[in-house]
């Protein structure tokens, strides 16, 4: 009956090459799957894509006259798109239509808008190359073109975000902004680097491959080994196009692999070492023997101690934290930088370590707190110093045991929130010096070495995790601070806010807190240990220096060496720059520690360029995977301004008009590390003087993320007895089969199999994944629909900003709109399917009522893109063309401007229909309509009509009207009238633009006699 899941498996075929023209097919499944309710219903047009597309020799709507593959007739398309987007494709290609020029007028405004780039792990590089000689296109149509084999990795969540982006960029310039919207790619990384090592072919070549010299106008994987494992390295993917529509994109014409582009990252390390803001450290550090490199936190291996440089962003703390108030980001962003920074104010005071026995140690540890009175136990770091001296003989192996443990775990798995708490009793306890009482002190990895002085005081009833550990090992928990405005239950969870003490005082110390607020508190408490000497007040900070090194070949070198008699550092002259990277056939991990470029003895050797004759050798480190990444968005959100510079970073004038960028979109996993020190390194450049302004982005925005469509399950028992899921709490006991959605109905808020309504299912949506077998391919989408139905179904499935769940029928609905706009403007087909020339007939002036129309759906549209509202914008444009359909006439004007509106969603469409109505130019700098707030004014309204004070139904009336009119219009309602016919009125009741009250009597006289 259904299908039994299995574990995924991968498919080992290779789909049939495409023809050499436009053929239909019927469209093979999309995700790889051959269960139904995965694949697309009711269509059968596929593969419309003349595979020589970009052969401008090559006629693309020329049809082949041999039919291959299935032997279903071929099938109308609702409007031909097939024909149209790669028309209006070379088009826009071959005018630049969307090129910026060098010199703009900056007397209009500026739009920045900028895309987060795909982060190396696990995503997408794009890698664009966008120039001809030494002309720079920097406004240019971009859409992904891609082989079947290689679409498993990409889904249709990847184009989300930079289809916003493309809608936003398109609405600005229209309306006379002169527009930034740029896209990078990154050559240099670990994933890159990987890949060559597998292959044993050189980086530069596998780069070099991978941005395809021969088809300039193409996006590319450089990580494609890392991405799409079964795609042929070096290959073109350029058989299937795949929406994007990439405007104003800039690459260098230098690429960053080359020195006179990575020039300028060595020449802003070197401001940064001028500054103190780059030294080098001894740390513990994550290793990868594998690799043969250091790793960031949540990819640990092993850690171990090695000298790196490191960036003192943690000199920049109060300002990253400051300047957050006047950003316009999302709050839960704001947050999570706080937090990550994790400024605190407090003491630091000291504690006697006591044994078992109540005798005191000759031990005492430090600690940061929130100078609170009462703390029922301390925890200490696995990795804290003195661990091993404080430890009782009894619970040393538990200890040691613990240790191991949480060596082989990550800072943030060791700090996630929801994992469990764990931990070991040390044998010791610790003196309070407030009350002198002794508290018990446990070794926990939810506290790390790395923060404060790896030790914390422990108030289980207001720190959650504090609370979580009391609770699993039957610690104290007691209140010390009640909020305002009541009592709280303890036990239940913790209360982290502010309020009043309760249970702090001790007649001993003389300390007494009890009845101040929270905040009195701390600096009475931090007053009292100064005095008694006790402790001192202190600022603390979660935020930690950044590694800025790793033991690769493939990155930028650091401009410093190291003189042989002194090792001393000394940085290299900036008119040295850019110091290059050697030539190495041997690019493998030493898997000693030692980078790679130890082995290119003839560049380490060098001398000191100050005198010329001592001897020196290079730092052998690159920058970081993290820094790289980062650098990637200052430098090129910088180079994009003005990306021929070769004297300067960045052109004054040129980046105090652009910056800063005013929209940035990406997703929500960057919201810490990667936005947190690309605001490090802009402040950086702010106090040299490069930039203007004290932040990089002023307004952020994380798009929500594609949900694979709604997937069915079905459980049995052992005995192969259906069980519905209400009635399950645990589900290991029970095999789970999949469920077509034919077979499903909706039952309330639930899913329930349709020949049984007794057995609930459960539905559950995923994010897109191979392993799940629910990825839907964005290239076979736009082969079946058209990029402009995917661009516009992604903007209509929800709000922009949270999940949503794919649908196909969803993006049946958009199409079927889209043909509709088609219809309305160019007629119906004839009978062989194809569509006249030019358009229906468009005469005569627009009614009042038109243009009220018109305008409410310009106002919306508007307000709806400017708000990154999309979905509504776009139901906007439905309710016109609703309208439209019932007028008698179509006048011109009204239609050409509906078609500006259209244009940003859905631009193929809208060219055409432009081009249709007789324009010889592009719609893409024609004015954006603007709305006449006197259209806007409602002259009528709905007014309630009652019979004998019952409401019986609604008339829409002027906001004149009278009660002789209202009443007329109320006969002639055909659902009103069925209440009136044949009764008498004894008397109306109207009161203008509120209600009108029809009261019958049998006396009266009948309806219609004066």
């Amino acid at each position: 009956m259904f299908t039994q899941i299995q574990p995924p498996t991968r498919l080992q075929f290779l789909p049939p090459p495409l023809p050499p023209a436009f053929l239909l097919r019927r469209r093979p499944n999309f995700s790889g799957h051959q269960r139904s309710y995965l694949s697309f219903r009711g269509r059968r047009v596929f593969n419309c894509l003349n595979a020589t597309a970009y052969d401008k020799n090559t006629n693309p709507s020329q049809e082949s006259e041999e039919f291959t593959g299935s032997v279903e007739e071929e099938v109308r398309r609702a409007y031909p798109f097939h024909e149209i987007e790669p028309k209006w494709q070379r088009y826009w290609e071959d005018n630049k239509t969307f090129r910026t020029p060098d010199d703009i007028d900056t007397s209009k405004p500026k739009f920045y808008v900028l895309d987060m780039f795909p982060y190396p792990r696990r995503v997408l590089y794009w890698n664009m190359k966008v120039f001809e000689g030494d002309t720079w296109l920097t406004h240019e149509w971009f859409y992904l073109q891609l082989h079947r084999r290689s679409g498993a990795g990409l889904h249709v969540g990847h184009p989300l975000g930079y289809t916003a982006t493309d809608i936003l960029a398109r609405l600005k310039r229209m309306q006379g902004f002169n527009v930034l919207h740029p896209m990078g790619w990154d050559a240099f990384g670990l994933p890159a680097e990987q890949y060559a090592i597998e292959t044993g072919t050189h980086p530069k070549i596998t780069t070099l491959k991978n941005i395809d010299d021969s088809v300039l106008r193409s996006l590319t994987f450089l990580s494609v080994k890392d991405i799409l494992p079964n795609f042929p390295a070096g290959q073109s993917l350029h058989n299937i196009p795949w929406l994007f529509k990439m405007e104003e994109v800039i690459a260098v014409p230098t690429h960053l692999y080359q020195p006179e582009y990575y020039k300028w990252t060595q020449w802003i390390f070197l401001q940064l070492l001028k500054r103190g803001l780059a030294y080098q450290a001894e740390v513990p550090v994550n290793w990868c023997p594998a690799l043969g490199t250091v790793l960031a936190n949540e990819e640990v291996v092993d850690e171990q101690p090695m000298r790196q440089w490191m960036l003192k962003i943690t000199a920049y703390a109060d300002r990253l934290l400051e300047d957050l108030n006047d950003l316009d980001w999302p709050e839960s962003v704001k947050e999570m930088q706080r937090n990550w920074i994790g400024r605190s104010e407090g003491a630091e005071l000291q504690f006697s370590v006591v044994d078992i026995d109540g005798l005191e140690r000759d031990v005492e540890i430090t600690l940061h707190d929130k100078a609170r009175y009462h703390f029922w136990y301390l925890v200490l770091a696995p990795e804290h110093a003195l661990l091993s001296a404080i430890v009782s003989d009894a619970q040393r192996k538990d200890v040691e045991e613990y240790k191991e443990l949480a060596s082989r775990k990550s800072d943030l798995e060791r700090t996630e929130l929801q994992k469990e708490k764990t931990g070991v009793f040390t044998g010791c306890y610790a003196r309070n010096p407030a009350n002198g009482t002794a508290i018990p002190i446990w070794v926990a990895d939810y506290v790390l070495g790395s923060y404060g002085t790896g030790a914390i005081m422990a108030v289980p009833a207001h720190d959650t995790r504090d609370h979580e550990f009391a609770l699993k090992y039957n610690l104290p928990i007691c209140g010390v601070l009640t909020p305002d405005n009541g009592s709280f239950s303890y036990f239940d969870k913790a209360y982290a806010g502010e309020g009043t003490m309760i249970n702090s005082s001790s007649p001993a110390s003389g300390l007494d807190i009890n009845g101040l607020s929270s905040k009195d508190a701390a600096s009475t408490v931090i007053k009292w240990l100064e005095k008694t000497g006790n402790g001192m007040k202190k600022v603390n900070y979660k935020l930690r220096d950044w590694l800025f090194a790793r033991q690769r070949y493939w990155g930028e070198p650091i401009p410093v060496i190291f003189l042989d008699d002194t090792g001393e550092c000394t940085p290299i002259s900036e008119a040295e720059l850019p110091l290059a990277l050697p030539e190495l056939d041997d690019f493998t991990p030493t898997g000693t520690g030692e980078p790679p470029l130890t082995k290119a003895l003839s560049w380490v050797k060098t001398v000191d360029p100050t005198s010329g004759d001592l001897l020196s050798v290079r730092q052998t480190l690159c920058h970081s995977g993290l820094a790289l990444a980062v650098s990637v968005l200052s430098r090129y959100y910088l180079r994009f301004m003005d990306p021929r510079n070769s004297e300067a970073l960045v052109d004054k004038e040129k980046e105090m008009y652009w910056s800063p960028v005013d929209v940035y979109v990406g997703g929500a996993e960057h919201a810490v590390l990667h936005l947190l020190y690309a605001r490090f390194w802009h402040k950086v450049l702010y106090d040299v003087g490069i930039v203007s302004t004290k932040e990089p982005f002023q307004c952020v925005i994380n798009q929500g993320i594609i949900l694979g469509e709604v997937q069915y399950t079905a459980l049995r028992d052992s005995d192969g007895n259906l069980v519905s899921a209400d009635s399950v709490d645990e589900m290991g006991s029970f095999s789970q089969e999949s469920v077509p959605e034919d077979k499903v109905i909706k039952s309330g808020d639930s899913f329930v199999l349709k020949d049984n309504p007794n057995v609930r299912l459960i539905a559950r949506a995923h994010k897109m994944s191979k392993s799940r077998g629910n990825v839907i391919n964005p290239d076979d989408v736009v082969s079946q629909y058209g990029a402009d139905s995917l661009r516009l179904y992604e903007m209509f499935m929800g709000p922009f900003r949270d999940s949503k769940t794919w649908s196909t029928s969803g993006i049946d609905g958009v199409h079927r709109f889209l043909a509709r706009v088609w219809r309305l403007v160019v007629g119906s087909p004839s009978v062989d399917g194809k569509f006249k020339d030019g358009t229906v007939g468009l005469d005569g002036d627009p009614s009042l009522e038109q243009l009220r129309c018109l305008h409410r759906c310009i106002n919306k549209v508007t307000e709806e893109i400017e708000g990154t509202r999309f979905n509504t914008g776009i139901s906007a444009m439905m309710e016109f063309t609703n309208a439209a359909y019932k007028w008698d006439k179509l006048p011109r004007s009204i239609i050409e401007e509906f078609v500006l509106l259209l244009s940003p969603y859905a631009p193929h469409m809208a060219e055409e229909l432009w081009s249709r109505l007789g324009h010889s130019s592009s719609l893409a700098y024609e004015p954006f309509p603007k709305v006449n707030p006197a259209y806007l004014k409602e002259s009528t309204v709905v007014l309630p009509v009652q019979i004998n004070g019952k409401t019986r139904g609604t008339i829409q009336v002027e906001k004149t009207c009278t009660e002789e009119d209202a009443f007329k219009l109320a006969s002639l309602d055909s659902k009103l009238s069925k209440f009136l016919a044949g009764k008498i009125i004894k008397k109306r009741i109207f009161v203008p633009g509120k209600i009108l009250n029809i009261i019958l009597d049998a006396q009266s006289a009948k309806v219609g006699q004066p």
